[in-house]
């Protein structure tokens, strides 16, 4: 099996810095083009199955990088939870504990960063046991935490455990095998 993992492409909130977690915008017209630039780079490729984040631009991001497939969304495929954090400009003044992790001692409701990762690679453990070994092309379209995290789960947790920072840029994509 090929993984193909998509980062949603760009939407306002990208450009003001701000903290996006489940509160997000959909694609602006720059994510609208680099969904589009994706999914020239994955022109003739056949998807068996795409899943994406339940959140609009992730399931947009989805649609146009796989020539209209049909999208599954997982709930466990959400971003990061982030809490009352969520829109928050990002910048020096903002209490931060790793990475873009928010801090929980400021912030309420912001999610257990080893239950984040543990519902992402489970998602990822049930393709592992569908699919492993079998000649199918999946793609999972998601955000900065998920797709930093899926490259945590095939190259492993950075030391300091800051899966954003293993994350691609908007509209990109990385393959792994299984």
């Amino acid at each position: 099996m090929t993984l193909y993992v998509v980062r949603h492409g760009q939407t306002d909130l990208n450009i003001q810095k701000r903290m996006q977690g489940r509160k997000g915008l959909p694609l602006n017209a720059t994510g609208l083009e680099q969904a589009r630039e994706c999914a020239k780079s994955l022109e003739g490729i056949k998807f068996a199955r795409v899943f994406s984040s339940p959140q609009e631009r992730a399931v947009q991001t989805a649609k146009i990088a796989s020539h209209g497939a049909e999208v599954e969304t997982d709930e466990r495929l959400q971003p990061f939870d982030v809490g009352s954090a969520d829109n928050q400009v990002i910048d020096d003044t903002m209490k931060l504990t790793v990475g873009l992790i928010p801090d929980p001692d400021y912030y309420t409701g912001v999610e257990n960063p080893q239950d984040f990762i543990e519902r992402v690679w489970s998602f990822l453990r049930e393709l592992k046991e569908e699919y492993s070994g079998k000649d199918v092309n999946i793609m999972i379209a998601g955000h900065k935490c998920t797709t930093g995290c899926i490259d945590c789960f095939f190259n492993g947790l950075p030391e300091d455990g800051d899966f954003f920072s293993r994350s691609v840029k908007n509209g990109r994509f990385r393959t792994y095998e299984l």
